[in-house]
């Protein structure tokens, strides 16, 4: 049991177990719709591939706009209900699927699902930090994140027995379960005890907080916009690296899964110890820092796979995978820690709000430009997207500090002298950024 508990992303009995529990949940249903979703809608519905395509895009872009305002919601309520609330009208535009029979009626309801998911995550994003707490929201942001690793995982896994079958009894039980996680999801999370909304922290001399205020931080939109133009790599192992193999490289295609595998095993084992130090908006801005030199690391490595013998290749696209992975991983905890920190403590959904609509923007765009960048240049190509991520990483650190300076706090570390920890060893305590 011990060793298990030190691998394990399950979080020790309490309200974070809880939470993880309800993502785990979630997540398995998402695992499900993101590997069913493409073939339930072109084999079983009979839409054409394009419009599937064209209609997710535009679901997509309009979804993004619930991303603020309901942030600036889970601000003024309690974001327990909230999410809870959102998650059971997930369950019934997830089961809508069902009555898809037509272009229209596909995007009516895809646009009414992007909605929902976009605002759900800033929810999501204000329910963690009031169960986290100011000391402890980047790693139960972290572990949220090795739990939904893992229940994409089981999904997907289990989608695949829907897909060997490819019967329309067989996709509808796909679409049910989908919605059936959201139902489990939402039961989980309503044994959380309720969370004061951020805005009833505030105290009675301090300045009420202005509506749209997130919106116009430009030290904090600039920070988040870093973190934005780091997240386009999240299409690389899903998109990039797949046609990348087949086209460019002696790689057997057998290897995509492979690499999938590894990234999906390494995040759940590594989520939690990755997040450690990213706290605060300067040891986060430095994670940012190592998160893009390495990004760009890996972006050599696959390129170097290019005309490399199928052995090599396989082994330096593991390579490059387990690299990408620990820099993804800094990238999450870092962008977390930034957004938290540098958020007004009473609008934290309206500021999570904010950083997601311009991670939304940055993924939506990724796909197109990095398919044009890499798959139409090459070894260039790669080498120009690793050359973006590392100048994004140096200007974390010096946008972060400018974003401090706004807001009247250090921006350096003093250093308190050595703490003895847990395990008995001596650690560098450093105060927090907002001393």
């Amino acid at each position: 049991m011990t060793r298990w508990a030190a691998v394990s992303p399950i979080p020790p009995p309490g309200r974070l177990r809880t939470l993880a529990f309800a993502t785990l949940a979630n997540t398995v249903g998402s695992g499900l719709w993101l590997a069913g979703a493409a073939l339930f809608l072109t084999r079983d519905v009979g839409l054409s591939p394009a419009s599937v395509g064209a209609g997710l895009t535009v679901a997509g872009l309009i979804g993004l706009t619930a991303s603020v305002p309901l942030g600036g919601l889970a601000d003024r309520h309690d974001p327990r209900t909230l999410r809870a609330v959102l998650q059971l009208l997930q369950a019934a535009v997830a089961a809508s699927y069902l009555l898809v029979d037509s272009f229209p009626v596909f995007l009516v309801v895809a646009v009414l699902d992007a909605l929902l998911v976009s605002g759900n995550l800033s929810v999501r994003a204000a329910l963690v930090a009031a169960v986290g707490g100011p000391d402890g929201r980047v790693h139960a942001f972290a572990t949220l994140r090795a739990v939904a690793n893992l229940g994409i995982a089981v999904g997907a896994g289990s989608a695949g027995f829907a897909l060997a079958a490819d019967t329309h009894a067989a996709y509808q039980v796909l679409v049910v379960g989908n919605a059936a996680t959201y139902l489990f999801s939402a039961a989980l999370i309503l044994r959380l005890p309720a969370c004061p909304p951020a805005a009833s922290g505030r105290t009675a001399d301090s300045p009420v907080p202005r509506r749209g205020r997130a919106l116009r931080d430009g030290p904090f939109l600039a920070v988040s916009a870093a973190s934005a133009m780091l997240s386009v790599h999240y299409v690389v192992l899903t998109l990039i690296v797949p046609l990348w193999v087949a086209a460019r490289t002696e790689a057997p295609a057998a290897v995509v899964s492979a690499v999938l595998l590894a990234n999906t095993v390494l995040t759940v084992l590594l989520a939690v110890r990755m997040s450690r130090g990213a706290d605060t908006a300067l040891p986060a801005s430095r994670a940012m820092r190592r998160a893009g030199l390495v990004l760009a690391g890996a972006m050599v490595l696959y390129a170097a796979t290019a005309g490399t013998p199928t052995g090599p290749a396989i082994g330096l696209l593991l390579l490059a995978t387990a690299v990408y992975t620990i820099g993804d991983l800094w990238h999450g905890s870092a962008g977390a820690g930034l957004a938290y920190d540098l958020a007004e403590p009473e609008a934290i959904g309206a500021y999570q709000g904010v950083d997601g609509l311009l991670s939304g923007i940055a993924r939506a765009v990724g796909p197109a430009l990095l398919t044009w960048v890499i798959l139409d240049g090459g070894v260039v190509g790669w080498a120009a997207v690793g050359l973006l991520f590392a100048i994004t990483g140096l200007l974390a650190p010096p946008l972060t500090r400018w974003a401090l300076t706004t807001r009247g706090r250090p921006t350096r570390i003093p250093d308190i002298g050595p703490i003895a920890t847990a395990d008995g060893t001596d650690r560098q305590k450093h105060r927090r950024s907002s001393v």
